[in-house]
This record gives C-alpha cells, sequence and structure tokens, in this order.
C-alpha cells in the first residue's frame, strides 16, 4: 500500500521505533519510510515544559520549583516526568499532605533513580563507616567541582543496595566532558574508600562500585577519547566474536605490548587521582569530620549544608527533616554494598 501501483493521496503512513538500527533496509528505501525523524529526550527546558504540563493536575506547594525538578531528571523522558509527579503525588498522599511539596518530589526522584529507602539495622560502627565514606564523597566533589556539577544532596540511609550515597546536580545539561572535569569525577569517586579509611584504618569492599565506575571512566579516557599519554588514537577492546554460533575468532586490534601500556595508563589516571582525593581530605580533614557527624545526627545533608561546613565550619541552615533512630528500624539480612555514589556517566 506505502510503495503499490495505486497511490493513496492524502494519506501518511508513520511508524515508531526505539531500535531504527536493527530494521530492514528494504523497509527503509524511498518510497516506503524513508525519512527519519529522531526524537532525543527533553533537555532542560523541555524538561520544564513537560513538568508544567503535567504540574497542572496536582495542588504544589510553595516549596516546589519545576527548574530544580528540571535539573535532577536529566536523561527522563516525558513519561518519566509524568510518573515522577505522580509518586510525588503519592508520597504526599501517604503522610495525609492535601498538597505535594518539594520534599516528595525529591523522595519519588530517589526512589525511581536509586530504589526503595530501606530502614535497615544498622548498628553505629556500620552507620559511622558509612557516614565517613560518603562525606569523602561530598568533600572532595565539593572541591574539584568546577561550577558544573555541585553537590546535591549526601544520606546514609540505605536505598536499594547501597548503604548511603552522594548525589550532584548538574546546573545545566551537559554535552561534552573536558579531561579536567573527568578527572574530578574520578578522584571524587575514589574519596569514598579514603574517607572510610581514615575512621577504620582499614578498607572494605563497600566502594567496589566507585572502583569500577572510575576503572571504566580513566579506560574510556585512554582507549576511546585520547586523553593519556598514549595520544589521540583510539584502541578498541581485544575480543571474541561467534560467527553463526559455530566459529569464533579473535578480533584483535592491538598488540599485547600495546595493551600493557593500556593498562599501565589506566592505573596511572586512577592511581593520581586516588592520591589527589587523599590529599583533599587530609587537607580538609575537620571538614570531612564535621560532614560525617552531621550525617550521624541528621542522616541527610543538601549540599547547602556541605558547603556551608567547607566554608565556615558549621551548619548555618536549618536541616529539614527528623532523624530516625538507626536502633529503631526494621531488620534486613541482605547483603548491599556501601558508599554508591551518584555520578554522571559520559559513555
Amino acid at each position: 500500500e506505502m510503495d503499490g501501483f495505486d497511490g493513496q493521496t492524502g494519506v501518511i503512513v508513520i511508524a515508531a521505533t526505539n531500535r531504527a538500527d536493527v530494521l530492514d533496509q528494504a523497509l527503509l528505501r524511498p518510497g516506503r519510510f524513508d525519512r527519519q525523524v529522531f526524537i532525543d529526550l527533553p533537555d532542560l527546558k523541555g524538561r520544564e515544559a513537560v513538568l508544567a504540563v503535567h504540574a497542572k493536575r496536582f495542588q504544589l506547594g510553595a516549596s516546589v520549583d519545576l527548574q530544580r525538578i528540571a535539573r535532577i531528571t536529566t536523561g527522563m523522558s516525558g513519561a518519566d516526568l509524568a510518573n515522577l509527579l505522580n509518586e510525588g503525588a503519592l508520597h504526599a498522599g501517604r503522610r495525609n499532605r492535601d498538597k505535594v511539596e518539594m520534599s516528595d518530589i525529591e523522595e519519588a526522584r530517589d526512589k525511581i533513580a536509586y530504589g526503595r529507602e530501606r530502614r535497615r539495622a544498622m548498628d553505629e560502627e556500620d552507620r559511622r563507616n558509612t557516614a565517613y565514606h560518603e562525606a569523602g564523597h561530598a568533600l572532595v566533589q565539593a572541591v574539584v567541582d568546577d561550577g558544573t556539577m555541585p553537590v546535591h544532596k549526601v544520606t546514609i540511609l540505605p536505598r536499594g543496595r547501597a548503604l548511603g550515597m552522594a548525589m550532584f546536580m548538574p546546573k545545566k545539561d551537559i554535552l561534552g566532558y573536558t579531561k579536567a572535569r573527568l578527572l574530578g569525577y574520578i578522584c571524587t569517586a575514589m574519596a569514598g574508600r579514603i574517607g572510610e579509611k581514615v575512621v577504620t584504618g582499614d578498607v572494605s569492599n563497600g566502594a567496589s562500585s566507585d572502583i569500577k565506575q572510575a576503572t571504566r571512566m580513566a579506560r574510556q579516557m585512554v582507549c576511546e577519547w585520547g586523553m593519556s599519554d598514549l595520544g589521540p588514537i583510539a584502541y578498541n577492546e581485544n575480543s571474541d566474536t561467534i560467527f553463526l554460533g559455530r566459529e569464533i575468532s579473535r578480533n584483535q586490534t592491538h598488540s599485547d605490548e600495546t595493551a600493557r601500556r593500556i593498562d599501565e595508563a589506566v592505573s596511572k589516571i586512577v592511581s593520581e587521582q586516588y592520591a589527589r582525593a587523599e590529599k583533599i581530605i587530609a587537607d580538609h580533614a575537620e571538614a570531612h569530620r564535621k560532614i560525617a557527624e552531621a550525617l550521624l545526627e541528621h542522616e541527610t545533608l543538601d549540599g547547602v549544608h556541605v558547603m556551608e561546613i567547607l566554608k565556615t565550619g558549621a551548619i548555618q541552615t536549618p536541616v529539614v527533616g527528623n532523624p530516625v533512630p538507626a536502633l529503631n528500624r526494621e531488620p534486613d539480612t541482605t547483603s548491599p554494598e556501601s558508599g554508591t555514589q551518584s555520578a554522571p556517566s559520559p559513555a
């Protein structure tokens, strides 16, 4: 009907897919689906406009800031944003409130992005280790940030498999990453392990996700973005390719010696940023301690509280919310990682 002998005037055939790359080319030749329109996820202004439309369905409190919500929802689609407001309204309803407040939407966003809050039976040692771990992330990010990714929130309340997390909020949609900015992200990722070591004198498996994230980013800097001493050369990973389920061929794009040099370059980047994070935490040891102690008292701090401690040595803005005593939490027998941080992935 689309490309036959008899034409249909006034009829436009439209199709939608999330995987245009796997469509049969016969469907895409002239006369058929020959025009492709790529619709990307909404940018900052687009998210704010979408939120404004969906927000008309709800009674919003004075604390709700749609622009702020748009900033913390990078990567969300229109449907995701609608669901976010619905979840926020449900959260407000559970607390017998007539209006949806910013705290409801923040809770909904954290639930969607990181998982439901779990009231674990954490002893004081676990809480203290987690607090110093997350304080390390927050402190180092506050120091190395170039103004594009300030600390949004840091918490020791468990979500998903994480015992706590530090969250950072971009001031705008980030379309590209400089070498300095990427090194800062790796430095921040390493800071949790260092912060934990300050109080325990030892290291744990709680920083495993941080290490994976830092290593992956460092390898991309070396192999994909030419940000190492190896120069602006793209090195693809050596891999095994299965052909028709029978033959296995080795797809080797560089020598073993080059692979060794790549590993050395990756190790150098991570090691240097680890040392950089160690120095930052040592130079701001008192601020690190105060952030951790404030987390033990309040469980969740906003980015403004972290900056106040860093600049003045004390929290000036009241901390909203009442802490829940750790010993009164419901026990949870799972074994999650601790100290997972929220950081952007340029991949």
